[in-house]
């Protein structure tokens, strides 16, 4: 394993971690049984408050989301390289052993 794939795999695993961390500390979007009935408590500056960290939370979650893809794709593109890679120096080698 190279350097880069070493650092690519510890990148990927700080954002699996951040993504599954951000998802958690979303809030849901139901109410509960209240919506049904009609009954809401909220003012308009508890739910515009918490819209604001709440969108914040969303735009993080995506970003995370986008970069945590572009690092899998890089590193698993980086390790197939790599692979494909040895897999010619072992064939080559096999050939040159079974020739002699």
């Amino acid at each position: 394993m190279t350097t880069l794939n070493i650092v690519l795999s510890i990148f990927d695993i700080i954002f699996a971690i951040a993504i599954v961390v951000l998802f958690l500390v979303q809030e849901g979007n139901d109410k509960g049984i209240g919506v049904v009935a009609g009954g809401s408590s909220d003012s308009y500056y508890s739910k515009a408050k918490g819209r604001t960290l709440e969108e914040r939370l969303k735009t993080w979650t995506v970003i995370c989301c986008i970069i945590f893809a572009i690092i899998s794709v890089v590193l698993y593109l980086s390790i197939a390289k790599a692979w494909g890679a040895n897999q010619t120096i072992t064939e080559a080698t096999t050939a040159i052993t079974a020739t002699t």
